[in-house]
């Protein structure tokens, strides 16, 4: 099994264990992950993925992360990711959690955030580029730039939650 990942229901209760390509092969739910960064001026970090990636290439985002393993709960697995992808230890803070109709399949996706202050040292098999981006020039940059479209629809999400330029975690929502 290449990547082990609880297979889920459309209420996010484990079912099983299956590999995670087989899941989005087959549609089956699962869960993945992601931190949006934030710097201590509220700008959020931005990313291209590298062109020779199986999923997105070339294409920016704005959420780091991947999927949960076996056991693992959405933070660990986002504190996780952080370390792997850019090279930060730092507290993550869950933000919200839905089922992501994704372009690729459908999953469940934690969106937490954190603030990063110390120097980032991205993968380059992950990051092919990165900078920060105020509110204003991320807004913009979704209009100009090739988005992950899962991105999109989470960052919709996220900005409906968030104060612009703060970089304090928005509010959980209660659950629906």
């Amino acid at each position: 099994m290449g990547e082990p990942v609880e297979r889920v229901d459309e209420l996010d209760r484990v079912i099983g264990v299956v590999d995670r390509d087989e899941a989005i092969r087959n549609g089956w739910l699962h869960r993945v992950a992601t931190t949006v960064c934030r710097d201590p001026r509220g700008r959020v970090l931005v990313y291209r993925r590298p062109d020779h990636v199986s999923r997105f290439p070339g294409r920016y985002d704005w959420l780091f992360g991947g999927g949960v393993g076996v056991g693992e709960s959405y933070e660990e697995a986002a504190a996780r990711e952080l370390a792997e992808e850019l090279g930060v230890r730092v507290p993550v803070r869950p933000v919200l959690t839905f089922l992501c109709r994704g372009a690729i399949s459908s999953y469940w996706l934690g969106v937490h955030e954190a603030v990063v202050t110390g120097p980032l040292t991205p993968d380059p098999a992950e990051i092919a580029w990165h900078g920060w981006l105020d509110e204003r020039e991320l807004r913009k940059a979704t209009g100009n730039w090739a988005f992950v479209p899962d991105g999109l629809d989470a960052l919709r999400r996220y900005l409906g939650l968030s104060t612009p330029n703060t970089a304090t975690p928005p509010r959980t929502p209660p659950p629906a």
